[in-house]
């Protein structure tokens, strides 16, 4: 892991460096997507040991770091100015992050390299991706502060299970789950794209968060019924 996360974090800063002066952004740019990077990564290595049982990171985890390393990039962006070469910036690294959310699960398979830590790291990244989004499309006016709901719902998820431990049985596989993950990175990286404005980019978000409510409300039922099974 240690490998990988040093690749990772050369791209967070190579690409942070190299957008700096390009999109104009401010001096914080820099280290603020390494301090992102490595917080992150750190979380993520206290759960290798027992949830990893392979010798080797796996070029599937690898290429998760990278999409880690992507998004601590748009973390960093939510600090800066609006500007529309930063609004088609963002665009441009959600949609490649999703594009490359289409190849580690392949990766993993085709490697024989699947585990429990490699589908919660995937899934992490992309609600991390999708909180960031939705963060962006509040604060450039996109949509009002209840687009928050989209990036903050699998968090609400967790926090719930606290509450209700039934909430912690294992999903079965969805295709349902997996397409509306995309719709929601895809559909939220839209809605800051220069080119969509409210009220359109409003209606666009209020369609992603009840695609993403229905979703949860069906896994919640899922386990809910489970409750006291075995």
């Amino acid at each position: 892991m240690l490998a990988a996360a040093a690749a990772g974090l050369a791209v967070a800063e190579f690409t942070a460096a190299l957008a700096a002066p390009a999109l104009h952004l401010s001096p914080r740019f820099v280290p603020e997507s390494g301090v992102v990077f490595l917080a992150a990564i750190l979380v993520a290595a206290g759960r290798v040991q027992g949830h990893h049982p392979h010798p080797r990171f796996g070029p599937a985890n690898a290429l998760t770091t990278l999409r880690l390393a992507l998004v601590a990039l748009l973390v960093a962006a939510i600090g800066e100015a609006h500007t529309a070469v930063l609004a088609w910036a963002v665009t441009a690294v959600a949609i490649v992050a999703s594009v490359l959310d289409g190849v580690d699960g392949w990766l993993a398979r085709r490697s024989a390299l699947t585990s429990p830590f490699g589908a919660r790291f995937d899934m992490e990244t992309d609600a991390l991706l999708i909180l960031v989004l939705s963060v962006l499309a509040w604060r450039w006016e996109r949509a009002g502060a209840w687009v928050l709901a989209c990036g903050l719902m699998r968090y609400a998820f967790v926090a719930g299970a606290w509450t209700w431990p039934w909430l912690t049985r294992a999903l079965p596989p969805s295709l349902r789950r997996k397409a509306v993950c995309v719709v929601q990175i895809v559909g939220l990286a839209i809605i800051v794209a220069p080119i969509v404005m409210p009220p359109l980019s409003a209606w666009l978000a209020a369609a992603t968060l009840a695609m993403l409510t229905w979703s949860f409300a069906v896994d919640v039922r899922w386990l809910a019924v489970r409750r006291s099974a075995p």
